[in-house]
């Protein structure tokens, strides 16, 4: 089967391989700047569940300890707060019937063994899918909602974003220390890298920096 995006997911696997333990591996998985300090002056990281092990309940195995911190960061801070801004955007009430939660209490009850089998995820949720939904649907490649946002940087989007990560501009805001970000704007332009989500965090607050 034909590789998706195999050059994000090698970019992906290289964050990792600097990771001090394996829950360091999810904070990298989970954020995009390793150490946001390094990047925003005079700044220093705030406790989040991310980042401070004495918030994370007491659970040994990993698979599960990974699951649980989706399900306590990931969804609500990202996947479920774009739902809801995008569905408010135009008025319309979202729903999500898989977290109901009759649904997320009962995949808690779970044995992993259900839930993992093969090295592969959702089992059960495969196994119900056979049922009604053909098999070519089932397995072919995972297929998100991204904008294409790396290519825009590199084409209809360059200039603009040229104009916000200027190294004379990000010095005289003195929000940023310009020369990573530069570093990474450079690699992006190349196309040796890709750095859009990086970029992107930088350029929203930007952004929004221009208008107030």
């Amino acid at each position: 089967m034909k590789q998706r995006n195999l050059g994000d997911k090698v970019q992906k696997l290289a964050a990792v391989m600097g990771a001090e333990d394996r829950y360091d591996i999810y904070r990298r998985l989970a954020t995009h700047w390793d150490d946001s300090t390094s990047v925003v002056l005079n700044s220093r990281e705030l406790p989040s569940i991310t980042s401070d092990k004495s918030l994370w309940a007491d659970i040994d195995d990993f698979s599960l300890m990974m699951m649980y911190l989706d399900m306590v960061s990931y969804l609500p801070d990202d996947i479920l707060t774009k739902v809801d801004r995008a569905s408010m955007g135009i008025s319309l009430e979202a729903r999500v019937p898989i977290i109901d939660h009759r649904v997320v209490e009962f995949a808690l009850s779970l044995p992993l063994a259900v839930k993992i089998r093969g090295g592969r995820g959702k089992h059960i949720l495969r196994q119900l899918l056979y049922r009604y939904v053909p098999e070519e649907i089932i397995e072919r490649p995972k297929m998100g909602f991204a904008v294409p946002i790396d290519g825009w940087l590199r084409g209809e989007l360059k200039g603009w974003g040229e104009s916000l990560l200027s190294e004379k501009r990000l010095k005289e805001e003195g929000f940023f220390d310009p020369a990573p970000i530069r570093k990474r704007w450079e690699e992006h332009l190349s196309g040796r890298w890709n750095w859009q989500h990086h970029l992107w965090d930088i350029l929203m607050f930007q952004a929004w920096l221009e208008v107030q």
